[in-house]
């Protein structure tokens, strides 16, 4: 027969993770291992820290007349220095944007226009579809010529993808190709994992940031983030309302039954 002291004891534990003083006993005699630390002060500390970044960026992407328009809530001093940062990034764009709009390049061209030019900033190059009935390629020509104008200092060029690469398929145009410094560093073969025909300037705005063409914060990129969350939130709000009336007009509804 066992000694006593060699004898296990089977203690009733409901939950090891509940404070209760029947638990603070077993964890100070090493029955239960100590609880671990709540994870809640860290999410309200990030929570916190999220809302004060947050604030201190509220005018981050905001054009002149948006911040004319908030004298009257913001700090004047903390105005001026996002219009004075504001007039210096504007400035900074304007002696980058060279092009503007979209080279036609043919092969012969193909090296000067684009390896070589990428040695001085990245090129995008987008390999069109020989047939008018691709919508995806329809719909990036469109955007390639939106960017072109927004990003005045990034170098965009397209070519039919048969007349840069002989027999290149279509079924995997659009193509996106972007050259730095001589070198493909990126390609995307049609717009299906981008987006499909419903890729928009989001999509080329993170292509953008992704190849190191602009900041994440650059103005530009800033602006188009914040609009299109606003936008949602827009969207959101006035389903909410909508809903509302709905529920109402059906309690109503159901009120006039009663009264059948």
């Amino acid at each position: 027969m066992a000694a006593p002291a060699d004898q296990r004891i089977a203690v009733p534990i409901d939950d090891p993770n509940a404070d209760t003083e029947w638990n603070d006993i077993l964890r100070k005699h090493g029955i239960i291992p100590e609880k671990p630390p709540s994870p809640t002060p860290m999410i309200e500390q990030a929570i916190l820290e999220g809302r004060r970044i947050a604030h201190e960026n509220r005018l981050e992407g905001k054009e002149l007349d948006e911040l004319d328009a908030l004298e009257d809530d913001e700090d004047e001093a903390f105005l001026e220095q996002y219009r004075q940062k504001r007039m210096r990034e504007l400035n900074s764009l304007n002696k980058k944007s060279i092009h503007g709009s979209v080279y036609p390049i043919s092969k012969p061209d193909y090296a000067r226009q684009v390896t070589e030019a990428s040695n001085s900033g990245p090129v995008f190059v987008n390999l069109t579809s020989a047939l008018g009935t691709n919508i995806e390629s329809r719909v990036l020509s469109e955007l390639w010529r939106q960017a072109a104008k927004e990003y005045g200092d990034v170098k965009f060029c397209e070519i039919r993808a048969d007349k840069a690469i002989e027999n290149y398929p279509d079924r995997n145009c659009p193509t996106i190709l972007v050259y730095r410094n001589g070198d493909i560093v990126k390609q995307i073969v049609t717009l299906v994992t981008i987006g499909g025909v419903r890729t928009g300037m989001l999509q080329i705005d993170d292509l953008l940031v992704e190849v190191g063409a602009v900041d994440a914060k650059d103005m530009r990129v800033v602006k188009r983030r914040r609009d299109t969350e606003d936008a949602k939130h827009d969207t959101s709000a006035a389903r909410g309302v909508k809903s509302g009336n709905i529920r109402h007009a059906t309690v109503d509804d159901d009120d006039d039954d009663d009264w059948d």
